[in-house]
């Protein structure tokens, strides 16, 4: 029974446990991959679309002043008188970009192929210089204007968004190429804002997978530490107008990283993010929710130990024991029976049973009620109990006979010991509704003999009984030839 117990508590415990646990580890685990998916899917995404939102709207003002000046009279005037002043060109385009505060303005005649400047006429167009090539780009898009990042022809250092819009005469004949630029400053400072805001990396990468602009927290080493797996991502990120993947760096963290295409630019726009903050949150909160499930899942365990124990402790009880009389119950005299059968074997001691019986038990019952027979009933149980010594086990063996197994009692012993109970019986006074009951017992005495068998003993201990009834009750009738 011991051993079954501790089974059940180690079973128990481990169920528990395995609940709890598998509870907080299904938990963190769907809300990591729902977060992670989140990141990858939702939140790198947006961020992606509100920077080229924001782009979009600073290109807008540059491209009103580019259309501005493509429909201007002035333009179109100048350029069928000859081009023959060329100062009120470049005077035109000084007050461009003074007005719209720009970081330039220019005009390129298709007749002259002459670029126009504020500071004057910076060169001319050549058709198999690349550096020139935008001005072809322009003048063969089917669009009114195409966007793109180079040089400025008046400062060679510096990298600028140009809007190179088209300009053509009423027929639909191509007459130039004009347009104001945008620093690039611009971007970089929303680049900036972004990163602070959000903590990701923020770049731009060309077609050919070069790095053309970034923020001032960019980090080459983890670029450079992670070449490989980078290199296949970008190969998937370049041949794709968006994508979303994930690659685990070499320092073992996770590297998110988002992409969409700036048409306007021909450039990838990146934002990278290495591991999700929200992730490390959930693995704290992981740990916070094991080490509380640790602590309930012990309190629930020694709760549910003390329960088990009590409840246990009640079923062997209710197993063991009469309810009425507290006596031990039949069900497990047998086993107490081989206990000492054993024992007496070992000892060389004796062993007797006595099996006792209340005399007109049925009057009581029919005179008084059943009320008054379970009070006999416990009282005489009570009374038994307190003659006989701790070894010895009474037990209630039917409705109003009980069975005592004395341990170490020859015949004569048991005899004695029976006579002491059949004689406080005799004197026991029982009141019941303003009258007394008196009660009697008869008994039957068996010392077990060698290879006897428990239903054999008990046999010939109710055949003594039956001679005990016989003879007048109250009182004891042993073997005879036992008690010779």
């Amino acid at each position: 029974m011991v051993v079954n117990k501790r089974l059940y508590t180690v079973l128990l415990s481990v169920i528990v446990l395995a609940g709890f646990l598998a509870t907080s580890l299904i938990g963190y685990f769907f809300a990591k991959d729902s977060l992670t998916d989140r990141l990858q899917h939702e939140m790198l995404p947006l961020t992606s679309d509100n920077i080229y939102s924001e782009i979009q709207r600073d290109l807008l003002q540059p491209l009103l002043i580019s259309s501005l000046m493509a429909n201007d009279v002035f333009v179109y005037d100048w350029v069928n008188g000859g081009e023959q002043d060329a100062s009120k060109m470049t005077s035109y385009l000084a007050q461009i970009q003074k007005k719209y505060n720009t970081i330039t303005a220019f005009f390129v005649s298709e007749s002259s192929r002459l670029y126009y400047h504020p500071s004057g006429v910076l060169k001319k167009i050549k058709t198999n210089t690349k550096e020139d090539a935008w001005y072809f780009q322009a003048k063969s898009s089917q669009q009114p204007y195409v966007i793109n990042i180079d040089r400025d022809t008046a400062d060679k250092q510096r990298l600028s968004i140009f809007v190179n819009y088209r300009i053509e005469d009423k027929a639909g004949n191509f007459i130039g190429v004009i347009g104001v630029g945008l620093s690039l400053q611009t971007v970089v400072e929303l680049i900036e804002n972004y990163q602070k805001r959000y903590g990701r990396e923020i770049y731009f990468v060309n077609r050919q997978g070069d790095v053309m602009l970034q923020s001032s927290q960019y980090n080459p080493e983890l670029h450079i530490q992670n070449k490989a797996s980078l290199d296949r991502a970008f190969l998937q990120i370049l041949t794709s107008p968006s994508a979303s993947l994930s690659l685990k760096a070499s320092n073992g963290s996770m590297l998110y990283i988002n992409s969409r295409l700036v048409p306007e630019f021909d450039w990838y726009l990146i934002v990278e993010q290495v591991n999700d903050p929200s992730s490390e949150r959930i693995e704290t909160a992981l740990l916070i929710n094991m080490s509380v499930t640790l602590i309930i899942s012990v309190v629930v365990l020694l709760l549910a130990h003390v329960a088990l124990r009590g409840y246990h402790g009640k079923l062997e009880t209710m197993a063991t024991q009469d309810k009425l009389t507290g006596t031990t119950s039949r069900q497990v005299f047998e086993f107490y029976f081989k206990q000492a059968v054993a024992r007496s074997k070992r000892r060389d001691d004796p062993l007797s049973l006595v099996l006792v019986d209340i005399d007109l038990f049925k009057k009581i019952n029919d005179n008084y009620g059943h009320q008054a027979g379970d009070r006999v009933l416990a009282r005489v149980a009570h009374l038994i109990k307190s003659h006989v010594r701790e070894e010895d086990i009474v037990c209630r063996w039917g409705g109003e006979e009980f069975l005592l197994m004395l341990s170490g009692c020859d015949m004569a012993d048991a005899y004695d010991i029976t006579e002491v109970i059949r004689s406080a019986v005799a004197d026991l006074r029982i009141p019941f509704n303003k009258e007394v009951v008196n009660i009697t017992l008869s008994a039957g005495i068996a010392q077990m003999q060698t290879g006897e068998s428990l239903g054999q003993v008990i046999e010939r201990a109710d055949l003594h009984l039956y001679q005990a009834k016989n003879a007048g009750r109250n009182c004891i009738k042993p073997d005879k030839a036992e008690n010779e």
